[in-house]
């Protein structure tokens, strides 16, 4: 019998990694996600929790084109206008199981030796 070491998010209990530094990854972008939309709850009253949580994600997996856009490159944005129409995943309920997600392992590049 093989012994196989995951990683669990803290913020997503359900998700399931192979690597500690992509569930790191992963805790980390929904909790820039609560914060983004903790803001635009605020900004925006109107709109529902369960749009500020969508843009809220869409925002915090896209992160870099937004700091470009913010960084004087307002033309980053036409990378996400162009990209098809990506579909937030809704958080299931607390009580309903969810299937569990496992994240396939990924073997980091080897450096190339230095020539002497």
């Amino acid at each position: 019998m093989a012994v196989e070491v995951v990683y669990r998010s803290s913020r997503d209990l359900e998700r399931l990694f192979m690597d500690k530094a992509e569930a790191d990854r992963h805790d980390k972008m929904l909790e820039l996600a609560e914060l983004l939309a903790e803001v635009l709850q605020k900004a925006v009253p109107s709109l529902t929790e369960q749009q500020v949580e969508e843009a809220g994600i869409y925002m915090a997996k896209n992160r870099d084109v937004f700091a470009k856009a913010f960084k004087s490159q307002p033309d980053a944005l036409s990378e996400l206008l162009n990209a098809p129409a990506e579909v937030v995943e809704k958080a299931a309920p607390v009580e309903a199981p969810a299937p569990v997600e496992v994240a396939e392992p990924t073997k980091p590049a080897k450096a190339p030796k230095a020539a002497k």
